[in-house]
């Protein structure tokens, strides 16, 4: 059983940063691919980033729309997945959600709302 819990969304002003947070409950291990989605309203749920294990030996992919500006990562010894937005904008605006995958299932989290307006 795995569960997987997002925070650290909220308000912000364009420009501006957040980071999210997904905390890992269950048997997900290092080298199980992890990622980030986001689905905004009334659009289909898209890939932020992933990352297949953490420490200096981590790999990444990111979307083009958040390359430069959004860092993922994790901490195996936390189970947790983080990432780190900076200059957010307007159209970064949706829900979050934290994904682990292990071969033929996924899991998702609940996610987490991150608004970016003046």
């Amino acid at each position: 059983q795995v569960q997987l819990v997002e925070s650290g969304g909220g308000l912000v002003q364009p420009g501006g940063s957040l980071r999210l947070s997904c905390a890992v409950f269950g048997n997900i291990f290092s080298r199980d691919t992890m990622g980030w989605y986001r689905q905004a309203p009334g659009k289909q749920r898209q890939l932020v980033a992933t990352i297949t294990s953490g420490g200096s030996g981590g790999r990444t992919n990111y979307a083009d729309f958040v390359k430069g500006r959004f860092t993922i990562s994790r901490d195996n010894s936390k189970n947790t997945m983080y990432l780190q937005m900076n200059s957010l904008k307007p159209e970064d605006t949706a829900v979050y959600y934290c994904n682990a995958n292990k071969g033929l299932l996924d899991y998702w989290g609940k996610g987490t709302l991150v608004t970016v307006s003046s």
